[in-house]
């Protein structure tokens, strides 16, 4: 019997961690681009630089989200 290929195996051990588009989040905030813009760079929004694209990733816009709802509730 073979084992799978370490990459198989890494992939399966790590956690998905999905990246969204500032247009995507743009969709789901129902908010502007620059108002998204402004969130990241303010660090409220945490987010990557791959090259020259901007990502989100998906746990940083929930914990915006989560973030907001708690200082709303204070």
């Amino acid at each position: 019997m073979t084992s799978p290929p370490s990459a198989v195996r890494h992939a399966e051990a790590a956690p998905a961690l999905d990246l969204l588009t500032v247009p995507q989040v743009m969709a789901r905030l129902q908010l502007g681009r620059s108002t998204v813009y402004d969130l990241i760079r303010t660090g409220q929004l945490a987010s990557i630089t791959l090259g020259r694209a901007r990502r989100i990733p998906t746990h940083a816009l929930t914990d915006f989200i989560r973030t907001r709802l708690e200082q709303d509730a204070a």
